[in-house]
């Protein structure tokens, strides 16, 4: 048995409870505090989560000397500054997806770690589920020859109300870096960096992307085909095109539990790689083997591959129209 790591969970939402809940079935990992910017709100989670300490103000769990790693689920405009606030206490820091809203923000974080030999890494949880190590496995192994082309997408209607994040520049909304990412993200695992960006979307009356369409190029040859859509349903899924077969992601893409490789000539073979519980914990049992090893950074999850692809969505907001407040003209 290994000495618990101790996280701490900076905010307070949606997706800070589902981590909460997810670390507490792992033997190793020790939740022992919250923060919200309100006291109330430290409080309550920190009942409902059974979790030692709930600090008013991030601050205070930044500076808590019995927190190795923090991971932050702030806002996408605050993740940044929240990290780079931990970083400056010197911990350890699992970002949540997006990275960063921008390139330039995710730069500054990568050198803050950096310079100061701490762990960072983006809490793109798909990577570490089973049947995305399964996807891995078979593109390691060429199982359908070169991967030529990815179609990827899905739709959702948010029950949002009005300040919501999604729908909220100041806040960095837009379907682009809260669902667009997980797609980004899967093209850049199969083929690698984008040099050829394209896309086009629908903005709502404040400047935010809805609904996205984007074609990506490879160095390679490969090319994704995928969009995300706040005004209609689809089950968000993926399928993988080789020179020899095809790989079907099933839904939903961002945490599947089944793959279906497609070999030329071979009858269709169902992977069943099934998760426990919300998938959340494998992205933390990763985060805690780099920290034992002495590593600042993940290979599954590596920094300058968490940079370039800020830099397509970069691009991607840029043909769309889609600035925030503070990033300029």
């Amino acid at each position: 048995m290994h000495t618990p790591v101790r996280w701490g969970i900076l905010g307070t939402g949606r997706m800070a409870g589902a981590f909460a809940t997810a670390l507490r079935a792992l033997p190793d990992a020790e939740l022992r505090a919250a923060a919200s910017r309100s006291p109330d709100a430290a409080a309550r989670f920190a009942a409902a989560h059974g979790i030692h300490v709930g600090h008013a103000g991030y601050e205070a769990l930044a500076g808590d000397p019995d927190i190795d790693v923090v991971y932050v689920a702030t806002p996408h405009a605050r993740h940044a500054r929240d990290a780079l606030l931990c970083l400056a206490a010197g911990k350890a820091v699992l970002l949540e997806k997006p990275f960063t809203i921008n390139a330039g923000e995710a730069a500054a974080v990568i050198a803050a770690a950096r310079g100061r030999g701490l762990f960072v890494m983006e809490a793109m949880w798909t990577r570490f589920v089973p049947a995305m190590v399964a996807l891995r496995r078979l593109l390691a192994e060429a199982a359908i020859g070169t991967p030529q082309l990815l179609v990827a997408g899905g739709a959702y209607i948010p029950d949002a109300a009005p300040g919501h994040y999604l729908l909220e520049r100041t806040l960095g909304g837009g379907v682009l870096l809260d669902a667009g990412v997980y797609l980004v993200s899967l093209a850049s695992l199969i083929f690698g960096t984008a040099v050829d960006v394209h896309g086009t979307a629908t903005l709502n009356d404040d400047g935010i992307d809805v609904q996205d369409a984007m074609a990506l190029g490879y160095a390679a040859g490969g090319v994704a085909n995928l969009y995300v859509s706040l005004r209609a349903r689809q089950s968000p899924a993926a399928t993988l095109l080789g020179s020899e077969g095809r790989i079907t992601v099933h839904p939903p893409v961002f945490c599947p539990d089944r793959l279906t490789l497609a070999r030329s000539g071979a009858d269709e073979q169902v992977i069943e790689a099934p998760h426990t519980g919300s998938g959340y914990q494998y992205q933390a049992v990763e985060v805690m083997r780099c920290l034992r090893e002495g590593r600042t950074e993940s290979e599954t999850m590596p920094l300058a591959e968490s940079l370039a692809i800020m830099r397509t969505l970069d691009e991607l907001r840029r043909r769309f129209g889609v600035r925030y407040p503070g990033e300029g003209t």
